[in-house]
């Protein structure tokens, strides 16, 4: 909003400086004057202004000076230059040097508010598009599944995105929270706005304050410029606070003010912008277990928990393993067999989805070609699994689609585990495996060649 943008007017004419003080406010600005370039770069070190208006010809350092010593110190404050009708060739030098645009004098309150209005978009579009680069990784991804209990997520989904209320989603690691909060920001009204992701468990806990509400230049060491921070970047779309109560007790007061009242501060600034987001929280813990052991501050949760989305772990949802399955390897134009898929099917997957993509990736690797089998699956996920329970349990039930009737896929699948134990046991020494297994060498060796276990 203009009233949060501070103008910085550079003239050596003390006239010029009072009538771009008096056009800036009219605008809805606020001004700053200086009366030459060393005055600017000062107050340019020490103080946070938005934008430069900066007049040409001036004495002590002008404004191609100023330009050269802005960039020098890598300060990236977009400069407007103000100079006369027949000076088109400095301006032009000034553009080359950095300057966001220039207009020429005389010129009116409407052009002034053109340009101020134009480099500020510019400047802005420059941090959006980064920002976007760095996350192009995750556009296309999706809530995938068809199961009752993945239904029901989405139900919840499109029940509060058009809302402006905040949203917790509480889910085990690797359920896909941020995939829900994505899909939350883009069936709202914000969706043409950015949505931006913060990790509270991946960042220090000291740069935290830093990475949410920005700083100003020389906040603290190693504060060479400012930095704009995600709740500014987020204004007017929505931010996504991912493992929200590895906050620091101290951060979640000022999260919560922050929330409350719609405004935050940069550090080393008592300057109050206002911000208009949609937040989105999320944690892996028991949120109420979390307040007794003092990891989140009941007055937050309140205020974070107004609708709350509980995701459930993959083992809940096992009927979606081979839609997943599909999705992950579709890239890859591999498939997987029915065999492999029974035993996806059976395992508990502690990771979650997480854990399936990173499962998959690896047999497709892995598999001789494009169709992957239970050999190619992680020996130590097979090793968990009891190939025998899909057979033991819900036997009246025929109906169950777990269960396989197919007597010889039973019998393989009990087989492949059991020579991967005892190749584990034997430290994939044949002779002693085979002794553990109670069969001949040969016969071990004629398996491990059927089964494709010979790298065992």
């Amino acid at each position: 909003m203009n009233q949060q943008k501070r103008i910085l007017a550079v003239d050596d004419e003390p006239h010029m400086r009072r009538l771009l003080e008096i056009s800036l406010r009219q605008a809805g600005y606020q001004p700053v004057v200086a009366e030459n370039g060393k005055e600017a770069l000062t107050i340019l070190r020490n103080d946070n202004i938005d934008l430069v208006v900066s007049d040409l010809h001036m004495p002590v350092m002008d404004g191609l000076k100023l330009l050269e010593a802005l960039r020098a110190e890598n300060i990236d404050t977009p400069v407007i230059i103000v100079t006369a009708q027949g000076e088109i060739s400095s301006a032009v030098q000034a553009m080359k040097l950095g300057a966001s645009d220039y207009i020429l004098r005389p010129f009116d309150l409407e052009t002034l508010e053109i340009a101020i209005s134009r480099a500020l978009s510019v400047t802005r579009l420059k941090v959006e598009n980064q920002f976007l680069r760095d996350e192009a990784g995750q556009i296309g991804k999706s809530l995938i599944g068809e199961s009752p209990a993945i239904r029901k997520v989405h139900q919840a989904i499109s029940q509060v995105a058009a809302e402006k209320a905040t949203v917790l989603i509480a889910g085990e690691t690797g359920t896909g929270k941020e995939l829900v909060a994505r899909a939350i920001h883009q069936q709202s009204p914000r969706k043409n706005a950015l949505f931006i992701a913060v990790n509270c468990a991946a960042i220090p806990s000291e740069m935290l304050e830093s990475e949410l509400f920005g700083h100003e230049r020389g906040a603290f060491t190693g504060a060479v410029k400012e930095r704009i921070g995600k709740f500014e970047l987020a204004d007017g779309g929505t931010l996504f606070l991912d493992e929200v109560t590895e906050m620091p007790i101290a951060l979640q007061a000022k999260l919560l003010r922050a929330l409350q009242e719609g405004t935050i501060e940069r550090l080393g600034s008592n300057r109050q912008l206002n911000v208009d987001i949609r937040v989105v929280a999320a944690t892996n813990r028991d949120p109420m277990q979390a307040i007794k052991e003092g990891k989140l501050r009941e007055d937050l949760y309140y205020r974070l928990n107004v609708f709350r989305i509980d995701l459930p772990p993959l083992r809940d949802r096992l009927s979606d393993i081979k839609i997943l399955a599909a999705h992950f390897l579709k890239k890859r134009n591999v498939s997987i067999d029915e065999n492999a898929a029974s035993l996806l099917e059976n395992y508990a997957w502690p990771g979650n989805i997480r854990e399936l993509e990173n499962v998959l990736e690896r047999a497709a690797i892995v598999c001789s070609g494009p169709l992957i089998r239970a050999e190619n699956l992680p020996v130590d996920m097979i090793k968990k699994i009891n190939p025998i329970a899909p057979l033991l349990t819900n036997t009246n039930d025929l109906s169950n689609p777990r269960l396989s009737l197919s007597l010889p896929d039973a019998v393989q699948s009990i087989e492949i585990q059991i020579i991967s134990e005892a190749l584990t046991q034997a430290n994939g020494n044949k002779s002693r495996a085979a002794k553990l297994l109670e069969i001949s060498e040969r016969s071990l060796w004629y398996k491990l060649s059927r089964y494709h276990l010979t790298d065992q």
